[in-house]
């Protein structure tokens, strides 16, 4: 069962959000944890440490290198177990109880290039 439709926002809001693709260069282990990993994130201009809850989503976090994906960029950077997370992974399936995928673009596209 899909998870209920979120509350109306505006354009605006939605306008302020910055989603780019990003290519994973790296997944990175985060001691003590039993569900992060430190993806190292190229958006063309600029890299970024972006931790994701995988390691319990998937058998092997590493597949993901070299792939595209969407990310949030523009959320404030956030601590977890001492380690900066400086944006968020897009996945699909999570909130819904299902084996989450990257949401990725359809081809291949110049890394930091936006959605929206």
């Amino acid at each position: 069962m899909a998870a209920p439709v979120k509350p109306i926002i505006s354009i605006d809001l939605l306008n302020q959000v910055d989603i780019r693709v990003g290519t994973i260069l790296r997944v990175e282990e985060v001691p003590q944890s039993t569900k992060l990993v430190r993806l190292i994130v190229d958006f063309g201009d600029f890299q970024r440490s972006i931790l994701a809850g995988m390691k319990q989503e998937r058998q092997n976090p590493h597949e993901v290198v070299g792939r595209q994906a969407l990310f949030v960029v523009n959320l404030a950077p956030k601590k977890m177990l001492g380690e900066l997370s400086e944006g968020m992974l897009f996945d699909i399936g999570y909130a819904d109880g299902v084996r989450p995928v990257l949401a990725v673009p359809e081809g291949l596209v110049p890394n930091g290039s936006r959605a929206g």
